[in-house]
């Protein structure tokens, strides 16, 4: 009996309910293609192969491969999900996803994958609630992975998942969410640039967003002030407070400023 291996974040869903409001807000057909990362026990595996047409599974753990292995039309991938590339044709990324990757496996399939030209065109995710909830930023305020979030997709609320619907039981609440993902970032931009000034103009959270940003391009707060207010943003505001139409506008002033080290 394979038991949770603490170390890569193994926590089994067990809960069938909760199976199917996955299954359900993947909006399968017998034509989509599916990536599950973490398949583990392939309690979501099986329900996945029933309703999609190809299910890829990217696996980490040596000890589970044997028994996923002998899963009937399963495309096992035997590596780790962070540098997996996925294919090139049309696909959905559904996952009960080891909680402490869930940043970097969000980075890796919108960010990187935009940059490549092949990001999923649905996500369904189990994640920590409190994560959940940071993504979808209630009453506008974001942080750097709610903003990439929101950049490449609409996230949405599927359920809350209690933590008996696991094997072992989480310490945290969970969370399933949807990210229908766009076509294009809903702002045009050199994205590695962008993402820089999303984490210069977060990198002291209580400061405000003149200061954090006169820090990173050593200029006077003063400066970073009077080009706030031009472009009819509060100068007194913080990094959270900014909506996607106003990084659009501060990342093109920055980026046309011959000044700026942007």
């Amino acid at each position: 009996m394979v038991t949770a291996k603490k170390s890569l974040g193994q926590n089994f869903l067990k809960d069938q309910k909760i199976l199917q409001k996955i299954i359900e807000a993947g909006e399968l057909t017998k034509e989509d293609t599916v990536v599950e990362v973490g398949p583990g026990k392939a309690a979501l595996t099986t329900p996945l192969l029933q309703n999609a047409g190809h299910v890829i599974a990217v696996e980490k753990d040596d000890r589970l491969i044997p028994s996923l292995q002998s899963i009937p039309g399963l495309t096992l991938i035997h590596g780790d999900a962070l540098t997996f590339d996925p294919p090139k044709t049309p696909y959905k990324l559904i996952a009960n996803i080891p909680y402490y990757i869930t940043s970097p496996i969000l980075n890796h399939f919108l960010l990187d994958q935009f940059q490549s030209g092949n990001p999923p065109t649905l996500i369904v995710i189990m994640i920590q609630k409190e994560v959940a909830e940071k993504i979808l930023a209630p009453g506008g305020r974001h942080s750097v992975l709610s903003l990439q979030v929101h950049l490449f997709g609409e996230p949405s609320m599927v359920c809350p998942v209690p933590s008996t619907a696991f094997d072992p039981q989480p310490k945290v609440d969970s969370a399933v969410i949807k990210i229908r993902v766009f076509d294009h970032p809903r702002i045009s931009a050199d994205l590695k640039k962008l993402f820089w000034l999303f984490h210069m103009s977060f990198a002291q959270k209580r400061k405000k967003l003149s200061n954090n940003l006169a820090n990173a391009f050593h200029r006077e707060p003063a400066e970073i002030r009077a080009l706030l207010a031009l472009l009819k943003i509060n100068p007194d505001t913080r990094a959270e407070e900014l909506t996607l139409q106003e990084w659009e506008a501060l990342f093109t002033s920055l980026h046309s400023d011959p000044h700026s080290s942007l």
